[in-house]
């Protein structure tokens, strides 16, 4: 038993670092990250962010600006830090499902499935509701307690799961029978 969670410990910290082995994938990890951020922000307030674009693209850095000052007033700094968190991560799960595709080819295509379970569950990180309001649930939504920050952790937690399943996308590793590698 310790050994697998040895192994998935392992795979999480090679998923983690490697987008940190070049510059390229640093540089597309962070703007993964910032695009991902942007976007959750600016869904937290659907209307008042298509307002501010369709008026003009300049007002996206006034329009991010207001809304995160609106996110961390409204849910405060631990669902504020949860979303940056998210954005992170997703940015390094895509920079590292990204080298899997180029490392594996296409027949490593069948595993990135895992990551959107964990990009749906949390959908927009930033209100708590995201694609789940949209399903039909909103009515469940509005039983979750602490401002939606449980289904920030479940979206969270996806993410790590994958990136502990991953790992290193230049390593080839077949898990054993007994769970090792």
């Amino acid at each position: 038993m310790n050994d697998a969670v040895d192994a998935h410990i392992s795979r999480f910290v090679a998923a983690f670092g490697y987008p940190f082995t070049s510059t390229g994938r640093t540089v597309a990890t962070f703007a993964f990250a910032a695009v991902t951020y942007a976007l959750l922000i600016l869904s937290s307030f659907p209307t008042y962010s298509m307002q501010m674009l369709t008026t003009d693209l300049g007002y996206l850095d006034e329009a991010i600006v207001a809304l995160t000052a609106n996110t961390y007033q409204s849910v405060g700094a631990v669902a504020l830090g949860l979303i940056v968190v998210y954005a992170v991560l997703t940015g390094i799960a895509l920079t590292t499902a990204i080298g899997r595709i180029r490392h594996a080819g296409g027949t490593s295509a069948r595993g990135l499935s895992s990551v959107l379970p964990g990009l749906l569950a949390s959908g927009c990180a930033s209100c708590g509701a995201g694609l789940l309001g949209t399903l039909g649930f909103v009515g469940a939504l509005s039983m979750l307690p602490f401002d939606g920050n449980l289904l920030r952790l479940a979206g969270l937690l996806l993410l790590v799961a994958y990136l502990s399943r991953l790992g290193d996308p230049r390593r080839c590793t077949i898990p054993s029978a007994t769970g090792g590698e």
